[in-house]
C-alpha cells in the first residue's frame, strides 16, 4: 500500500482532485470527514470543545455549531490551536483505522489522505508519505472563489485564507503539484497528469510530513 498526502488551501480545488482520483481507483481518506466524526454528538471531542469554548458553540440539537465555532477560531490563533489540540489526536486515530482497513482490503491500494492542514500540522505527528501532492491556486484567487462560489463576505474569506499556511509553506512540502489556477477542465487534466506519474512510480519517495503512520 502507498499513502499519498493531498493538500491545498481552502477553495484551491482539492475536492475536485480527490474525486477525480477516486475515479482512477484511489482510496480517499478525507480528513475533514474524520474531523467531523471527532466531534460528533456524544463524543469525547465534542465534550472537550464545549468545555473550552462554552455553550454558544453547541446547537439546540446537541451537535456542534460549526459557524459559531468557526467565527471564534478563525479570528483567534490561540483559540484555533486549542481546538486543534482537541481534535487532531482523534483525527490521527481515525485516519490510522482507515489506512489499516484499506490495506487489509487491498495490500496494493493507493490511499490518498485528503488533508487540508498538512502544512499547519507539520511536526505534530510524523508520517512518511510516499508522495505529497499540493493543489495550487494563489491566495488571491482562492479568496475570489470563496466570495463568488460560496457566498462568503470578502472580509471573512480573507480571514479564512490568512488563517492557513502560506502558499510558500505549502509548496515546500510538494513532490507533485496540481495546477488549479485555470478552468475546472484544466484542473482535471493536471490532476490526471499527476496521477499518471504517481501510478507509474512504484518506488516510494518517502516524503516526511505530519500524519499518523508510525506515530504514537
Amino acid at each position: 500500500m502507498r499513502i499519498i498526502g493531498l493538500t491545498g488551501g481552502i477553495a484551491a480545488g482539492k475536492s475536485t482532485v480527490s474525486r477525480r482520483w477516486t475515479e482512477h481507483g484511489a482510496v480517499v481518506v478525507d480528513a475533514d470527514r474524520l474531523a467531523r466524526d471527532a466531534v460528533a454528538v456524544g463524543s469525547s471531542g465534542l465534550e472537550q470543545v464545549a468545555a473550552r469554548f462554552g455553550p454558544s458553540v453547541i446547537a439546540a440539537d446537541g451537535s456542534l455549531d460549526r459557524p459559531a465555532l468557526g467565527a471564534i477560531v478563525f479570528a483567534d490563533p490561540a483559540a484555533r490551536r486549542d481546538l486543534e489540540a482537541i481534535t487532531h489526536p482523534e483525527v490521527w486515530r481515525l485516519a490510522q483505522q482507515a489506512f489499516d482497513a484499506a490495506e487489509a482490503d487491498d495490500p496494493d491500494a493507493v490511499v490518498v489522505y485528503d488533508v487540508p492542514l498538512l502544512a499547519e500540522a507539520r511536526g505534530a505527528r510524523p508520517l512518511r508519505f510516499d508522495a505529497v501532492v499540493v493543489v495550487d491556486a494563489p491566495a488571491s484567487q482562492r479568496v475570489e472563489r470563496l466570495v463568488a462560489h460560496r457566498g462568503m463576505a470578502r472580509e471573512e474569506a480573507e480571514r479564512r485564507v490568512a488563517a492557513q499556511a502560506s502558499d510558500a509553506e505549502r509548496m515546500a512540502l510538494a513532490d507533485h503539484v496540481v495546477d488549479a489556477t485555470g478552468t475546472l477542465d484544466q484542473t482535471v487534466r493536471s490532476a490526471d497528469e499527476v496521477w499518471s506519474r504517481i501510478a507509474a512510480d512504484g518506488t516510494p519517495t518517502a516524503s516526511t510530513a505530519p500524519g499518523v503512520r508510525g506515530s504514537d
